[in-house]
């Protein structure tokens, strides 16, 4: 089913709700509306009819920057496919359009995963009409919109990713030019005998260095000296 408003005058705005249940799809269409006063909006229950839509009626993005504004509210699990790879070509081929998240998923994959291919927001289905309402006139400040726990998971990540490098930078520190180079060798998956081969020095001249490596780290295996060498961009 493929359904778009008509509007006598144009519009303010323009809408496109991709999402496979009807009454789900009737029930964003209807954020959007209260959300964006004169939005005219379009909708598609599949990645098929929804890239079908767009190539005939916003084909012309790439060079159209001057018309309205537009926005797209995508759901992730749809009958053909993940509603990423949508989010992925709307963010390739038409820039002017927001691709913003729709879903019940608030997991980390899902998560980054949207996010890297190009999505403006992340909203979750199970918020009331007014709260999602809400975040979405964000974007009339320029800010994207995210439900609390989307954007509490966020931070937390960032937190500990730049905790993990602040980590990892004070670990490569306290390693020489040499245990680094022995360190990423191991963590690459060889063993003693092939770093002895590679870098020119005995196994027992490797297994030294190893030691060591593992007392500065105060690490006791492979398996932490891999993820020690990950923390530090060793790979």
């Amino acid at each position: 089913m493929l359904e778009q408003a008509m509007e006598k005058t144009p519009p303010l705005m323009e809408g496109l709700v991709v999402e496979d249940i009807p009454q789900t799809c009737a029930w964003l269409a209807g954020v959007l509306e209260d959300a964006f006063e004169g939005i005219s909006i379009a909708r598609a229950e599949n990645l098929t009819i929804a890239r079908k839509w767009l190539s005939e009626h916003w084909a012309l993005e790439k060079t159209d920057r001057a018309g309205p504004p537009r926005i797209a509210l995508i759901d992730l699990g749809l009958p053909d496919g993940s509603g990423i790879a949508l989010v992925r070509d709307l963010a390739e081929n038409y820039p002017n359009v927001m691709p913003v998240v729709i879903t019940i998923y608030d997991d980390d994959a899902h998560l980054f995963d949207a996010i890297a291919a190009g999505a403006k927001g992340y909203l979750l289905k199970d918020q009331q009409p007014e709260i999602l309402i809400k975040y979405l006139l964000r974007i009339q400040q320029g800010e994207p919109p995210l439900s609390p726990s989307i954007a509490q998971r966020m931070m937390a990540y960032f937190q500990k990713k730049n905790q993990q490098t602040i980590t990892g930078d004070l670990q490569a520190e306290s390693l020489t030019a040499r245990e680094i180079e022995v360190l990423r060798l191991l963590a690459k998956g060889l063993r003693n005998s092939d770093v002895s081969r590679i870098l020119g020095i005995s196994e027992h001249t490797v297994a030294g260095y190893v030691k060591t490596i593992y007392r500065k780290l105060e690490i006791c295996s492979r398996a932490e000296a891999t993820l020690a060498a990950v923390n530090m961009g060793l790979l």
